[in-house]
């Protein structure tokens, strides 16, 4: 039976990041949230399926993925991307940002510069902070509403900063762009020039509006992805975040070595037994499912570039190439940061993200999640648009 993505399921009472913990983040309690990057959608009835098998047998022993496991990801990556990984590739993590620190600690050292390309995706800058690390930015610039990459100012960065790592967001978030080859390669040429490793969040992979295409860096060249590290997960795609289950593909032996060495120094060995299983199903019978939602997002897209046209024409939509995540432009209001929080939070009655935590060229933006049901957002944007009617 086709997904009923209207359907409005209560997520209150769940320990719910999203929905459970306004009071305990300084937030009004009936703020209506659209700030994480999780779907108030059902997982697909085959996963659900799966793990009622699973509960029902009622062992949760310490699991690790056969062979079968491997298979069904690499027939994914290969028909869905043109991408085929080896099955001695595969790292599983407890998520993405987990291997972008153990990646950090794995080939850096202490100082070493780690570079990304703000506005970007905030636990960029914590994963490089926090260890220890010199962050190194090189901004994205916004040419006519469309970002772009500062390829001299990239590769300047990479020498002045001596740079030993790129975090590469792929699909960006929070702008949007979908990374053409031509980008990628060039990218991927001025790592290679200077030696520099890669490692490419490419979690929001399956989220591409029609017209555009996503590009899995390492497909590019073996000589490519001997230096990527490429961080994926069913988490985005099929909304299994809780799960805590990342697959991880090094094609480098000696680099693989030294991130599985990093892992073990930080405790971890099997992953989530339950993720593991919904997993599998999700990438062996998920499709469906995620075509269905791939139009329901794209519907939800549509409706609110209108209602932002129509009743909020100064709020600036950046066009999104991917994601589900939108990325606006409220600068026209002649608001600081604070005051458009305040509005947006206190006056709107909205949880979103506030652009300035994704670096300094975030101000005056806002992030807002659109994986929910029509009804909810749209209640969303009646509350954005009172806030900011004369």
């Amino acid at each position: 039976m086709p997904t009923n993505f209207d359907e409005i399921i209560d997520r209150r009472g769940t320990s719910c990041l999203k929905y459970d913990f306004a009071a305990e983040r300084g937030y009004p309690q009936d703020i209506l949230p659209f700030w994480v990057a999780d779907m108030d959608f059902r997982a697909p009835q085959p996963v659900l399926d799966e793990l009622s098998r699973r509960v029902a047998h009622g062992i949760f022993g310490y699991t690790d993925p056969k062979a079968a496991y491997k298979d069904v990801l690499i027939d994914w990556f290969r028909s869905h991307h043109d991408w085929t990984p080896s099955a001695e590739a595969l790292v599983i993590t407890p998520g993405v940002v987990f291997a972008l620190c153990t990646a950090i600690r794995a080939f850096t050292q202490p100082g070493d510069g780690v570079l990304i390309q703000q506005p970007v995706y905030y636990p960029f800058t914590e994963s490089i902070t926090d260890n220890g690390r010199r962050l190194v930015n090189s901004p994205l610039k916004e040419q006519d509403g469309h970002y772009v990459i500062d390829f001299a100012d990239f590769e300047e960065k990479i020498v002045t900063g001596n740079v030993k790592l790129f975090l590469l967001c792929s699909p960006h978030n929070p702008v949007g762009r979908v990374w053409s080859r031509e980008e990628l390669l060039r990218l991927a040429d001025i790592c290679e020039r200077h030696d520099v490793l890669i490692v490419a969040d490419e979690i929001h992979h399956e989220f591409v509006r029609p017209g555009y295409k996503h590009t899995v860096l390492a497909s590019l060249s073996p000589q490519i992805a001997q230096r990527v590290i490429t961080c994926t997960a069913p988490s985005k795609t099929f909304n299994l975040a809780g799960l805590q289950l990342s697959n991880i593909f090094i094609e480098n032996a000696s680099l693989r070595r030294k991130f599985k060495h990093e892992l073990a120094a930080a405790g971890y060995s099997q992953p989530n037994s339950l993720g593991l299983f919904a997993a599998q199903a999700a990438y062996a019978h998920g499709e469906e499912w995620l075509c269905e939602l791939r139009t329901y997002l794209e519907s939800n897209y549509q409706k609110t570039k209108a209602y932002l046209q129509q009743e909020l024409p100064q709020v600036r939509l950046i066009e999104p190439e991917g994601t589900y995540l939108l990325w606006l432009d409220f600068s026209a209001y002649g608001l600081t940061d604070d005051e458009l929080d305040e509005r947006i939070i206190h006056k709107a009655k909205l949880w979103l993200d506030s652009g300035h935590i994704f670096g300094p060229a975030g101000q005056g933006f806002q992030r807002i999640n659109i994986a929910c049901p029509w009804h909810t957002l749209k209640q969303g944007l009646e509350q954005l648009a009172s806030a900011f009617r004369p």
